[in-house]
């Protein structure tokens, strides 16, 4: 008897409104549209606008949909993603996308997908998805230690449940409830890590979700960089690596939702000129820019205030170490060219990542004392790392788990067993 002829699937993906969410869903997207199945992306029109070009051969396959994000009095106008907004404001983007249940209600009526990949905030999603005989798949774009950390906190009970994610915010929804109903609604969990390096933490998470956690590599984005589009940017940042020595620069990014007190802009300021290393500084933030160029008695590194390659820089041989808020992206694309970190992290998960990797030896904790740090803490983390004798040892384990990383086929494994399961799944749930 013949093989049947393969199914192609039309899979919906729906991130939540914030960049270090919605690029990892743009590219397990890309890789399952690799495979020939047609994917419906899904996000508010100023943000599909602001996605990286699509490789023409992916063209036919990937279809943006483009949501138009209900207005709210208390953001700005044109505000569709939580890098356009200060962070006490992100619950009123939260209530925001909640009014976007109605046409996304709306397109899988009418446009019937297999199945749909979504993000912690849409706890409203799960009802609508088994109504409609969508098949529903969570995924995260965080580690499978944090993730157990946060089940573990939903699963302890209401009586002992405190802090700002389980408080009601302005959005009218805790952070935990939105996890707990997206979570538990799903049919089974992907999520951004591999075995290589979170094999107990996968296991664990397994075991308390009581449901199918599909670990689908990291994600490593390509080391191949195109020259077609010249990019001045680029050019300027570029030159002034070239002029430095190899392996001499501290390269510092927060990423686009840390906001920085003055105290504590202040005390890395202060920190990076202790140290004396050269360093490349992204700050997007324009009036500590420019006070920053004002006071800057240490003429030793370059303040960049537009849109920089990230991985571009951490890839070019000056870069000796990664002051970061180790946001997992950043961790990936660091350790992905062998570049150790400095560790700076500023909010709940960010804190867990840095744990794990200082575990790791892949790098350095800045030291708090109360929570805060200081100048010294920062110059000291600087030194350990970047100084060559006592950095060594971490460029050393970092170099190892980029091999890991930079493993093409390995990830490529696991995007094809996620796909499987996916093939498999829709398969059963239409018997």
């Amino acid at each position: 008897m013949e093989d049947q002829p393969k199914k192609f699937l039309h899979i919906a993906v729906f991130p939540w409104l914030a960049f270090g969410h919605i690029i990892p869903f743009f590219h397990l997207s890309k890789l399952i549209a690799q495979k020939g199945h047609k994917i419906s992306f899904i996000s508010t029109p100023r943000n599909i606008k602001r996605l990286p070009q699509l490789p023409p051969g992916l063209q036919p396959f990937i279809k943006f949909v483009e949501l138009p994000l209900p207005h709210i009095d208390q953001l700005p106008e044109n505000a569709e993603a939580t890098m356009d907004i200060p962070t006490h404001t992100v619950p009123y983007l939260k209530k925001a996308f909640d009014g976007l249940q109605q046409p996304l209600t709306l397109f899988l009526e009418t446009s019937t997908p297999d199945c749909i990949i979504y993000d912690f905030a849409p706890y409203w999603l799960p009802p609508i998805t088994s109504k409609l005989g969508v098949l529903s798949i969570y995924f995260s774009t965080f580690t499978a230690l944090v993730m157990s950390y946060g089940v573990a906190l939903l699963l302890r009970g209401d009586n002992i449940q405190s802090g700002s994610h389980f408080e009601q915010n302005e959005s009218g929804v805790p952070d935990m409830f939105r996890m707990k109903e997206t979570l538990f609604g799903a049919e089974f969990i992907a999520i951004r890590s591999c075995m290589e390096i979170e094999g107990e933490s996968l296991k664990s998470l397994e075991n308390v979700c009581k449901k199918k956690v599909i670990p689908i590599g990291l994600l490593p984005p390509s080391l191949e960089f195109s020259e077609e589009k010249k990019d001045e940017n680029w050019d300027i940042i570029l030159n002034w690596l070239d002029k430095q020595e190899k392996q001499s620069v501290v390269y510092v990014a927060f990423g686009s939702e840390v906001i920085l007190s003055d105290e504590e802009f202040s005390e890395i300021a202060k920190g990076l000129e202790l140290s004396s290393f050269p360093f490349l500084w992204i700050l997007k933030d324009q009036d500590k820019h420019d006070r920053f160029v004002e006071n800057d008695s240490n003429k030793n590194g370059l303040i960049w205030s537009n849109w920089a390659p990230q991985l571009r820089i951490l890839a070019h041989e000056s870069i000796g170490g990664f002051l970061t808020h180790c946001g997992w992206s950043s961790v990936i694309e660091s350790l992905q060219v062998g570049c150790p970190l400095i560790m700076l992290p500023f909010q709940d998960e960010q804190g867990v990542n840095a744990r794990v990797m200082d575990d790791k030896m892949v790098g350095v904790k800045v030291e708090r004392n109360e929570g805060k740090f200081n100048r010294d803490s920062v110059a000291k983390a600087l030194r350990s790392v970047m100084i060559k004798e006592e950095g060594t040892r971490y460029r050393s384990k970092a170099e190892e788990m980029g091999k890991i990383i930079g493993d093409k086929e390995l990830h490529q494994k696991y995007i094809d067993e996620f796909v499987d399961y996916v093939e498999l799944n829709v398969l059963a749930s239409k018997h």
